[in-house]
């Protein structure tokens, strides 16, 4: 079994090699992604949308992250697991942040959480990371509060909105985030961030320039045809794979093919007769 990256060596990688991480839904896709070497395997909440159909992520709660991040779990052996905070369970109360962060760190036996937001969730990240659980940041194009932004665009495209995003990414890291996530942000904005602060950045849409890189797995392995975000790179068509498997399945099934001898069970001649004898 190798050795499970820690949050430790994740912080410590700034400046000395790039970082991978994947979202991860389940126990078998958690099995490939942890062969592939990933450090970082995110229970995105955004198994809302490539794994439940959901319209959009704000449809998923504590239930079905931390089913998820439980299945995740049991997966991925070197990982490091991460657990996706949903929308509304840690925006009400700090109690309510705490408890739930803690529930993905017992329940769901994640290693760390991740959470949406700057400045205004400095208090959680600060209180949960004072109670020892790891957090990582995300700032940019933050699904959660798409409504507000007016939907899913590009964020700090503005001189203000690219100080603002700095300063936040500066009060995550301050605040205790081991590492923190920019999406959908111009890449000489994220190369910005990422010189300002002293903890790893993940890209998503942020440019070849941050200390590492994250995407959903099912566009990576083109299992989601809804949408293809720009800042994807498909790197297979598995439905295409998949389809084909089925459709063949079905084929045989109708066609009298499946299942062959090799798939029956037997019983022995001689009580075969016995039956008939009757």
């Amino acid at each position: 079994m190798s050795k499970r990256v820690t949050v430790p060596e994740i912080m410590t990688a700034k400046g000395k090699r790039k970082l991978s991480e994947l979202t991860a839904y389940d126990y078998p896709t958690a099995l490939w992604a942890d062969k592939s070497g990933v450090d970082m395997l995110l229970v995105g909440d955004s198994l809302a949308m490539v794994v439940l159909g959901q319209e959009d992520t704000l449809s998923v709660g504590m239930t079905e992250m931390l089913h998820h991040t439980l299945a995740v779990s049991r997966g991925a052996t070197r990982a490091l697991v991460i657990g996706d905070m949903p929308f509304m369970s840690y925006q009400a109360s700090m109690e309510q942040a705490l408890i739930n962060a803690g529930r993905f760190m017992k329940e769901g036996r994640a290693g760390a959480i991740k959470l949406e937001g700057g400045a205004r969730v400095v208090p959680q990240v600060r209180a949960m990371v004072e109670a020892g659980i790891p957090v990582q940041g995300h700032l940019g194009l933050t699904p959660q509060s798409a409504a507000q932004f007016g939907g899913f665009k590009v964020q700090g495209k503005t001189a203000e909105a690219a100080r603002v995003l700095i300063e936040d990414a500066q009060a995550l890291a301050e605040a205790g985030c081991f590492s923190i996530v920019l999406e959908a942000i111009p890449s000489t904005i994220a190369e910005m961030i990422t010189e300002a602060v002293p903890v790893p950045t993940i890209g998503i849409g942020a440019g070849p320039r941050c200390d590492g890189q994250v995407l959903v797995i099912h566009d990576v392995l083109g299992l989601f045809d809804r949408f293809l975000p720009r800042f994807v790179k498909r790197y297979a068509k598995l439905d295409e794979v998949i389809v084909e498997a089925l459709t063949r399945y079905r084929e045989e099934v109708e066609q009298g093919i499946f299942p062959g001898p090799e798939h029956e069970f037997t019983i022995a001649e001689e009580e075969a007769k016995k039956l008939s004898e009757q």
